[in-house]
């Protein structure tokens, strides 16, 4: 076939793409340096130090801060430095094994992480220092350079994104570390449009934890997050305007604050202690022993998670 063409456009076939050839694979050699030298190197993928099942991992503490008159945000440095992040799941907890000084025998408690889970490098708890609190006294008296065993992590709620149009997060105390875990990793994930509103009970408004975080929530996304929080003992200064509301959590302000249990697929979340839960859920198992005031509100076992 090639025989029976013009042998002169054939050859400025050629010359036309010799050249053409040439001209991009200079072109390419130029732009292709300069990419490969303006693009950084690739960073290798982050390691993962907890996942399911034991852990066995010792973390340094690295710093040790005072949030307010019994609680402290302990920050732990994880095995490999930036290129490390804690490897959980939404609404994990990790189990911590220690030997408080005059214990006999170790404890084990489980504490809910409230930096980002995918935050290189670290892993930030909040502890609250309970009176006679042997694990919580002893992670209170750790110095930056000591070391907590962290024996594994725990998996909580499944949660999976706009399953539930809108969710309710209910939290006493220091049960408010899973609560504001969940709040977080909802709205930071942006292919996640669940509302949440956080109802927040505490006894002084020194007690507020993470305040400012969910404050900061609740400028940023208006139409998909609020806040509700009650202080049990406000101080004599203490004013309503200010945002914050007195009293307990009561059937009466779940009630004003909660749409409709019929609500279709709505999902309630409490974390709290053991009175609180209580009040909520009944005395036993949900639902055994008498109905608590969320079972009275209409909200059935199904939708209702406990941490």
């Amino acid at each position: 076939m090639l025989g029976l063409l013009n042998k002169r456009p054939v050859a400025k076939a050629f010359a036309v793409i010799t050249v053409g050839g040439i001209s991009t694979y200079m072109v390419s050699r130029f732009f292709g340096r300069r990419a490969f030298a303006e693009s950084p190197t690739p960073s290798p993928t982050p390691k993962r130090i907890f996942g399911k099942g034991p852990a066995f991992v010792y973390l340094q503490l690295h710093s040790s801060e005072n949030v307010n008159h019994n609680t402290k945000r302990l920050c732990f440095k994880l095995p490999g430095g930036e290129n490390a992040q804690s490897g959980l799941d939404l609404t994990s907890a990790l189990l911590t094994f220690s030997k408080p000084a005059g214990s006999w025998l170790p404890v084990v408690r489980p504490y809910t992480p409230v930096s980002k889970l995918d935050k290189p490098g670290f892993v930030e708890l909040l502890i609250k220092k309970y009176p006679n609190g042997k694990a919580s006294t002893h992670l209170h008296n750790l110095k930056p350079g000591d070391s907590l065993l962290f024996i594994a992590s725990i998996s909580g709620f499944c949660w999976t994104p706009n399953k539930y149009p809108h969710v309710y997060l209910i939290a006493g105390g220091a049960g408010i570390t899973p609560i504001y875990q969940l709040a977080r990793g909802i709205l930071d994930n942006p292919m996640d449009k669940t509302k949440v509103t956080v109802i927040f009970g505490v006894n002084t408004e020194e007690d507020l934890l993470l305040r400012s975080e969910f404050d900061a929530y609740k400028q940023r996304y208006p139409d998909r997050f609020n806040i509700h929080y009650t202080v049990s003992r406000p101080k004599k200064e203490f004013s309503p305007e200010r945002g914050i509301r007195s009293g307990y959590v009561t059937k009466e302000l779940l009630a004003e604050l909660m749409h409709q249990a019929s609500e279709e697929d709505t999902k309630v979340f409490v974390c709290g202690p053991p009175a609180m839960e209580t009040a909520l859920l009944g005395s036993g198992p949900f639902g055994r022993g008498g109905n608590g005031i969320l079972q009275q509100l209409g909200y059935s076992k199904d939708k209702v998670h406990r941490f």
